[in-house]
């Protein structure tokens, strides 16, 4: 494929401009494999980046999209032929280095991970970052010892990317979920995938105490600010909170009270960085550990010439689970 279509973030005297194009091959960036992509998604870094709300786009011009499905077309890398279905989540695509809303992408071949047997382009994309993101978190509970026997886990955002995700996989493993959400209409929806209880976003977002009472063993958050010091101060003695978002906010306006008081432990998860072996580890459980149907039940198919409506919806709250895009 010579030519072939992308969307394309510039930059000039008038602001952030983002529109669909024609390119060639020699208009992508250095890398030593080529992917024809199938599926790619939206999630709300992918949000920020399309909307000019966050500065995400770190370069200009720029292929947005942090993610994508497909297959490998040409290949100078000793560890991928022609043919191979692969999967790429982060590594700065989308951010520095053209990304997933294309119909091609040149990448380097470290960034990649061959597809997991089982699973279809349409379902790693189903997946995408938000899910790999929700295992991440998944396996830094059970490094730290949270198990199902300790007690409930919290997921805030529950009905979100990373929060449906997660909440599917923790009840697949038998833990006690509740899920948090703003939304009170998805508690059917929430319960649907496992949670045991749901509870009000409100009951977490505002400046808390120090220490709480002690509700859950574990907890994933996507919010920060005052979400996280609330679940913090609320976590048992001994237990882990994941953090990977900040859909509240970047800070952190709490007590050391919990670790001091608690040996409560603050577990950072970074998707975009992290080393191949783990990333590996993650989507090999996601092959074994996500319920297909469940997955199937969060997720929504578009065209990705719909991604420009989508990343308000996204950042407002307002998608349900995760959306497919497809690119053809």
């Amino acid at each position: 494929m010579d030519r072939f279509k992308a969307l394309v973030a510039t930059k000039g005297e008038g602001g952030l401009a983002i529109g669909w194009q024609e390119l060639g091959t020699s208009d992508l960036m250095d890398g030593d494999v080529d992917v024809r992509i199938s599926h790619t998604t939206v999630n709300y870094k992918d949000g920020l980046a399309l909307t000019g709300k966050g500065p995400i786009i770190r370069r200009f011009p720029l292929i947005p999209g942090i993610d994508f499905a497909g297959t490998v077309v040409a290949s100078s890398n000793a560890g991928f032929a022609v043919g191979d279905g692969v999967v790429l989540n982060g590594w700065g695509v989308g951010e520095t280095h053209h990304g997933g809303y294309s119909q091609m992408a040149r990448v380097k071949g470290e960034w990649l991970l061959k597809r997991p047997r089982g699973i279809s382009a349409a379902e790693a994309m189903a997946i995408g970052t938000a899910g790999y993101t929700a295992m991440l978190c998944v396996l830094a509970l059970e490094r730290n010892d949270v198990t199902p026997d300790k007690g409930p886990v919290l997921v805030t955002g529950a009905a979100g990317g990373v929060g449906s995700i997660a909440v599917s996989v923790l009840a697949g493993r038998g833990y006690h979920v509740i899920g948090s959400t703003g939304r009170s209409e998805e508690e059917a929806y929430l319960k649907s995938l496992g949670c045991r209880e749901v509870i009000a976003r409100s009951e977490l977002s505002s400046p808390g105490k120090p220490l709480g009472r002690e509700r859950w063993a574990g907890a994933i958050d996507v919010a920060g600010s005052h979400t996280l010091v609330n679940v913090l101060a609320m976590t048992q003695y001994g237990g882990c909170v994941a953090s990977t978002g900040l859909a509240q906010g970047m800070d952190l306006p709490g007590s050391v009270a919990p670790f001091i008081l608690r040996g409560v432990t603050l577990a950072g998860v970074d998707s975009v960085m992290c080393p191949k072996p783990r990333r590996e580890t993650a989507w090999a459980r996601l092959a074994t550990d996500l319920d297909k149907a469940k997955l199937e039940a969060v997720t929504v198919t578009r065209p990705v010439e719909d991604v420009m409506a989508l990343a308000p919806e996204i950042l407002a709250g307002k998608v349900r689970g995760r959306v497919v895009l497809e690119v053809k």
